[in-house]
C-alpha cells in the first residue's frame, strides 16, 4: 500500500530507490516474486543495507535517539503512557532538530 502510494507521488519515468534493511520480511522479496516483480514494473529498485551494517540505514541515528530520550531508564506504566511519551518527543524532536544534545545523540549514533 505505502509504495504504491509512494509510486503516484512521483511520474512515473522517475526511478524511485527503496533501500531495505536485514528485517526478515524485507528479505522475502528475493524468495516471493510479487514485490520484487511489482517493483520491476514500477521502476522501483529494491537495494538491500549489507548484514550487520545498520549504520547505513539513516533511520537507524534516528531510532537511537528515541530510544535515549523516552525509552532508556524508564519503567512506563502501561503501553498508553509509552506511546504517549514517544509522541511527545516526536513532537519535541520536530520542534528541535537543530538542539545541540539531540544533535550529539544522532551524530553518535551515525558512527557506531
Amino acid at each position: 500500500m505505502f509504495l504504491r502510494y509512494l509510486r503516484t507521488l512521483y511520474p512515473p519515468e522517475v526511478r524511485i530507490g527503496l533501500v531495505l534493511d536485514n528485517f526478515s520480511p524485507h528479505l522475502s522479496t528475493t524468495d516471493d516474486p510479487r514485490v520484487g516483480g511489482w517493483a520491476a514494473a514500477n521502476n522501483i529498485e529494491l537495494a538491500y543495507t549489507p548484514t550487520n551494517a545498520s549504520w547505513l540505514n539513516r533511520i537507524e541515528a534516528q531510532f537511537q535517539a528515541l530510544r535515549y530520550f523516552t525509552l532508556d531508564g524508564t519503567d512506563h506504566a502501561s503501553h498508553h503512557a509509552q506511546a504517549s511519551m514517544i509522541r511527545r518527543y516526536i513532537a519535541w524532536r520536530n520542534r528541535n532538530a537543530h538542539d545541540r544534545r539531540f544533535r550529539e545523540i544522532v551524530n553518535r549514533a551515525k558512527v557506531a
